[in-house]
């Protein structure tokens, strides 16, 4: 692999799910010489064998024959800029120590680079590989964002190795989804179609794709499981354990029918290899998406404007409710929709229009399946008291600018309270923490803040719903919650609920103390 080819990668999780996608040059590009005649993708006919619960395939050769012509490799090209010489901490002199910042020689070494004569900087081309598939004889494709991604040429090889030059038609970055178009005037190409039906866990699975560049390679395995949450938003993915490796991205996963199950997108690998998990968006999602990227480019989904968590156990008792069920705001985005309505950090969110809030993916997935512009009626659990709040949902923002309008200035940056096992100090004492709230200077780690991952820097800005921002206001917090615990509870603790920030991520937690 040559200098200027590097892996494009997708991290779902840090060090546990790595995409599937490969970069590669020309010497890895191979495809299979086999022709095979255009067909679409029909139902199996292929030799099978009785079990006392199903039919049991003698071979998958029919089906590979009838699906393989439809799966295509893809090639981006695309531009990286290489950064400007600049103070960032990663700039290092080429042949000098790579020294971390806190060495006494790094300035040293800092110094001399920004010293040195700069070569002027070029934008580097990299090639990267991904799979996809037809989906229309008129030369849709579909693949996933993150081999598209950025791509300034798209090149789309068929099993037979003909290649046509393909554009994007748009991309959704939070399912991992994304459509192009061949362009081939009055040629129609071989197509699959999406299954319509859920499959079942341990229903055979075939995975096509290009992977490492070989061309078209197909494994087989099973459904391993549903509703696998990858970190990657709201939605739920197919486990399979067919073998997926880079490459793979993009790729279409079969069932006996030759109808399309899954899009390979992830897969579990501390090593980066294949070793028997991957993740697929599910058929129905895939379709979902496919149709507004073909209609208009995007995919309009509702948004709130709020940032969420779970409810936990411990939560759920210190604002009195009675099930560990909805999801509670952590945040509300400023000039976000919910920034115009009765919504606090704090609230618990447990019904939309009526339909019952498991949690907070649950949450998030309804909202998402609405239109921007939608009215939607919310309850909330208000420390207790349960109200209503009428509102309209805005258009959820693209990636970018979502995390622009949730990022906020780091807080990281005393008075003891032993009956927390902290220590705190005003945020206003620490140079760039701001104004607001109180600094974690000290945690005793046999409290119970320690076992619910309070740590010296986190700043609390709540506690009991009041905000804080001294010491005495967390103690009058506490004071309140001892006042509020019902007196006929046979429980022998308070829980005191507390709504922290660490670093730019905001979560609420409910510390328990021993009724006085």
């Amino acid at each position: 692999m040559t200098s200027d080819q590097s892996s494009r990668k997708l991290t779902r999780k840090p060090m546990i799910l790595t995409a599937a996608a490969l970069i590669a040059g020309s010497a890895l590009g191979l495809t299979l010489g086999n022709m095979v005649p255009f067909a679409v993708a029909e139902t199996a006919t292929q030799p099978t064998i009785g079990t006392p619960y199903a039919r049991a395939p003698l071979s998958f050769s029919d089906i590979a024959q009838k699906v393989t012509p439809a799966v295509v490799s893809i090639s981006v090209k695309s531009d990286t800029k290489v950064a400007e010489n600049d103070e960032s901490e990663g700039d290092q002199v080429p042949g000098m120590p790579d020294l971390p910042k806190d060495n006494p020689l790094y300035d040293f070494f800092k110094q001399f680079r920004k010293n040195m004569p700069q070569q002027p900087q070029k934008a580097q081309p990299t090639l990267a590989q991904g799979s996809g598939f037809f989906i229309s004889p008129d030369g849709f494709v579909v693949t996933n964002n993150h081999v598209v991604e950025d791509a300034e040429d798209i090149t789309v090889t068929l099993e037979n190795g003909d290649k046509y030059p393909a554009t994007l038609i748009g991309t959704d970055p939070r399912t991992d989804v994304a459509l192009i178009k061949v362009k081939a005037e009055g040629k129609t190409f071989p197509f699959v179609e999406f299954e319509t039906k859920d499959p079942r866990v341990g229903d055979w699975v075939l995975a096509v794709g290009n992977p490492f560049g070989l061309g078209g390679t197909v494994t087989a395995g099973i459904i391993s499981a549903h509703n696998r949450d990858i970190g990657s938003g709201p939605y739920d993915y197919l486990q399979i354990d067919a073998a997926v490796n880079r490459g793979n991205s993009g790729g279409p996963s079969f069932d006996l029918d030759g109808k399309v199950v899954g899009v390979n997108t992830a897969i579990f690998s501390p090593s980066g290899g294949n070793v028997g998990i991957a993740f697929d968006v599910p058929a129905a999602l895939v379709q979902e998406v496919v149709t507004q990227l073909k209609a208009t480019g995007t995919v309009d989904r509702g948004w709130l404007g709020v940032v969420i968590q779970n409810v936990s156990d411990d939560i759920a008792d210190s604002i009195g409710m009675k099930e560990a069920k909805g999801a509670m705001i952590t945040k509300v985005t400023e000039d976000g929709p919910a920034a115009k309505e009765d919504l606090k950090a704090g609230d618990v969110i447990v019904e939309v229009n009526g339909e019952k809030i498991d949690d907070s993916r649950d949450l998030a997935r309804k909202i998402a399946e609405l239109h921007p512009n939608t009215p939607v009626k919310l309850s909330i659990v208000r420390y207790g008291e349960k109200r209503e709040v009428d509102m309209k949902l805005g258009t959820f923002p693209n990636g970018k600018k979502l995390a622009s309008l949730e990022d906020d200035k780091p807080d990281t940056s005393g008075q003891q309270m032993k009956d927390l096992g902290l220590s705190l100090a005003p945020a206003a004492k620490f140079p760039g923490a701001g104004d607001e709230g109180v600094v974690i200077t000290e945690v005793d780690p046999s409290s119970d803040a320690a076992d619910k991952g309070l740590k010296p820097g986190d700043v609390i800005l709540q506690v009991a719903g009041v905000n804080v921002s001294d010491p005495a206001d967390v103690a009058e917090g506490v004071k309140k919650a001892m006042a509020n615990a019902k007196t006929a509870s046979e429980k022998d603790t308070v829980k005191v609920l507390m709504q922290v920030k660490s670093g730019d991520q905001t979560r609420f937690v409910a510390l328990s103390l021993k009724k006085a």
